[in-house]
């Protein structure tokens, strides 16, 4: 391959083979300096955020929903091209006009239609009467549920499942459009076709020959629909521009297509400012224009709407869209990722003020440069928008060209890709085996049927006997579940766009996730070391608990109790590998909630823990709210002890702090909490949300919406605006830890 767009860059494997890695590894400038470089925002970058700042009050005051356009089913070349102004740098939006909401209705008809009529409209009888005659991947996945599946979704053991929307947590690699163009990548997948087509035909060769069909004819839409805005993307973009709209192209293009649960942009930085190094040395680019660019690009990403059923909202909180961009890092050779553009994207939150999108997720490590360090604490104290993720825990296991989908979860972009597995309940079934095989808020009967424990006083032993019995039941269940739904969406709903810009022998995870992880451990804590007594309705169920006498609470840095936490994750892990995956997929564990802490804890009843019927969960791996007594230092150690061996799919930690409490003015703050940070991620923990406020705030916020528009905070391995969650969750957040001292 030689393409005159490529003039200035070092060649590699790279110009031999689809290698973007090795074009970022051979090309990029590492940065040790400080922000001092940065620009401020254009005035044309001011005009086009006042813009978006317009529709976004008038979207919150219609409901949370501007517009829908109920008649046209979303793809690629479906809708006129869309600009958020006349001045727009980056190009090309959703539907034909700003924050309008489009249906797709091949994730399912009924939360489209449903979806619609929330917000007061109504889908178009040509749609409803096209999607009669075609199944869709809600359709497909509940001719083939199982009752026993049908029972543990009902009573919410099973909870999230992305059977009735677009599983997202695929992470196209973008970025080969750029570096490549369309024509080359389609002549690859032909390539690949041909290759493939000489081998036996068995099912999975036969299901992938058509996938690759459908890879080649959407990279071809892909072309199209970058047509109509006026550009060719069959060649490689020739300068930093290009590069940032090709890319952008490519993540337009996966949103018409999907609306899945977490639409990440991927690793996009560093690659970004080879382009722009080689335009600031060329003369044809300034560090003003620098910047204008990446601004117009998080403008147009903050512009991605998806349409959703209030069911959803109450998951899934804040109207999210987890576009996800993974910034920093060492290379496996330990020189750091850290360039000038991982500066000018964060900067975006100074420039165009804080906001939950794109999801900005800095990948730590203790050698990062400390500019960019103290960098990223003085963002997290200023704004309480960006997440950390451990790079030195992940590298080893991903190599140095890994992104974050959804919140916390990593995969090697363009060469793995996952099928998101939502999460079960760990509490509920912790009272599932209590009771025999009766839930107690539903009364569903499901599992193995046992009977209601008898003993007076609940014993570990004894109760961690039928736990294990229980865990290996359902997950078997849940494995086989998630087969099925996947199987589905790979029928009927498939990510053509975003698997064309995968290597076509992609590697598969499969990834599950529990919730109830603090309220299942300080549970049998409180079996093991206090007294618990069951409480008995009329049948004998049991429906509560009288707990006695003190018990080590999760979250307080004590071994015996943060050990049953390692455990658990270790011991679900186990079970869930028993049985097989879809597609050979690899099987993965999240400790990650998102806001559906809430609405689990609505559908579980009370635990040994002293927590009572209906109470919110902690989010993610978190503590459960104001039991951490010996600080925050503490906190944090509990959670770094679980283990990423068990839980690759990540471990979410929301992490507040007063600012007080972290220092007396800015400059120790900033030192403090990169000390903190280097602490934290040294003991091997993953992931860490930080929020740098006084409750204050979030109550004056709570009372007073219209004062607090654009407040952000990180939830659990994401950031929404405050205002944007329901009250009961907002209340939640309310009630979480704000740490007083270190």
């Amino acid at each position: 391959m030689n393409f005159s767009e490529w003039d200035g860059f070092r060649s590699g494997n790279w110009t031999e083979v689809i290698d973007v890695r090795s074009f970022i590894n051979n090309n990029y400038t590492s940065y040790y300096g400080d922000a001092s470089f940065l620009s401020g925002p254009t005035e044309r970058t001011r005009r086009s955020l006042a813009e978006l700042e317009r529709l976004k009050k008038l979207e919150q005051e219609k409901g949370g929903v501007l517009d829908i356009d109920t008649s046209t089913v979303s793809s690629l070349c479906n809708y006129a091209p869309g600009y958020l102004t006349d001045e727009d740098i980056i190009v090309g939006l959703q539907t034909d006009a700003p924050l309008k909401r489009g249906v797709n209705p091949f994730g399912g008809i009924r939360m489209a239609r449903e979806a619609c009529e929330s917000y007061g409209y109504k889908l178009s009888d040509k749609i409803e009467e096209y999607f009669t005659y075609r199944t869709t991947h809600n359709d497909g996945v509940f001719r083939i549920y199982t009752d026993e599946m049908k029972a543990a979704r009902h009573c919410a053991l099973l909870t999230g499942l992305p059977d009735a929307y677009g599983r997202g947590r695929i992470i196209g690699d973008y970025r080969r459009i750029a570096l490549y163009g369309t024509d080359r990548l389609i002549e690859e997948k032909k390539k690949d076709k041909v290759a493939l087509g000489k081998n036996y035909m068995d099912v999975e060769n036969i299901r992938l020959m058509e996938e690759l069909y459908q890879q080649i004819n959407f990279l071809g839409k892909l072309k199209e629909m970058a047509g109509m805005y006026g550009y060719d993307i069959s060649r490689p973009a020739k300068d930093a521009r290009e590069a940032i709209q090709w890319t952008y192209f490519g993540y337009l293009a996966a949103n018409k297509e999907q609306n899945g649960a977490a639409m990440s942009f991927g690793r996009t930085s560093t690659f970004f400012d080879i382009y722009i190094e080689r335009d600031l040395k060329r003369g044809t680019l300034t560090e003003e224009k620098a910047q204008e660019l990446i601004d117009d690009l998080v403008l147009k990403l903050r512009c991605a709407r998806h349409l959703r059923t209030p069911e959803y909202n109450e998951l899934f909180g804040g109207d999210p869209m987890w576009i996800t961009e993974s910034v920093g890092g060492m290379n496996l050779n330990h020189r750091t990722l850290v360039t000038k553009t991982s500066f000018r994207i964060l900067n975006t939150l100074y420039n165009l003020g804080p906001a939950p999108e794109p999801n900005l997720t800095i990948l730590w490590s203790h050698a990062l440069p400390d500019g960019f360090k103290k960098f990223c604490a003085k963002l997290s104290i200023d704004t309480d928008s960006i997440q950390y993720e451990n790079d030195d825990l992940m590298r080893p296991q991903f190599g140095d060209d890994y992104a974050i989908a959804c919140c916390v979860s990593a995969m090697k972009v363009g060469k793995q890709m996952q099928f998101f597995g939502a999460r079960t309940n760990l509490a509920k079934l912790l009272l599932l085996a209590i009771n025999g095989g009766t839930d107690n808020v539903f009364g569903t009967k499901i599992g193995p049927q046992m009977g209601p424990m008898e003993d007076e006083v609940l014993t570990y032993d004894a109760v961690m006997e039928r736990f294990r019995i229980y865990l290996d039941w359902l997950c078997n269940l849940y494995v086989n579940t998630m087969n099925c739904i996947h199987y589905m969406h790979d029928k009927y709903a498939y990510e053509k766009t975003q698997m064309a810009l995968h290597d076509t022998n992609v590697q598969r995870l499969m990834a599950f996730g529990v919730a109830g992880l603090s309220v299942i451990t300080d549970s049998l804590s409180a079996i093991r070391f206090a007294k618990v007594k069951p409480v008995r309705d009329e049948s004998g169920l049991i429906v509560d608990f009288i707990t006695e006498g003190e018990f080590p609470k999760y979250g307080n840095d004590v071994n015996e109790v943060d050990e049953m936490a390692e455990n658990m994750l270790v011991m679900v892990h186990d079970a869930l590998r028993k049985t097989p995956a879809y597609r050979g997929a690899v099987h993965t564990l999240s400790a990650l909630t998102i806001t559906s802490n809430v609405v689990y804890g609505k559908k579980t009843g009370a635990t040994p823990d002293g927590r009572k019927k209906g109470e919110p969960f902690a989010p993610g791996a978190n503590p459960m709210h104001n039991r951490e007594e010996n600080g925050a230092l503490a906190s944090l150690n509990s959670v770094s002890k679980l283990p990423y061996s068990s839980t690759s799919d990540g471990i979410s930690n929301t992490f507040s702090i007063i600012p007080d409490a972290l220092g007396k003015n800015d400059d120790e703050r900033m030192q403090n909490l990169v000390n903190i940070l280097d602490g934290y991620f040294l003991n091997d923990a993953h992931h860490i949300n930080v929020n740098v406020m006084n409750r204050e705030t979030l109550l004056k916020a709570y009372e007073h919406p219209e004062d607090y528009p654009n407040l952000t905070i990180r939830v659990s391995g994401y950031a929404v605006n405050f205002v944007r969650l329901s009250r009961e969750q907002q209340r939640e957040v309310l009630m979480r830890t704000f740490h007083q001292a270190v």
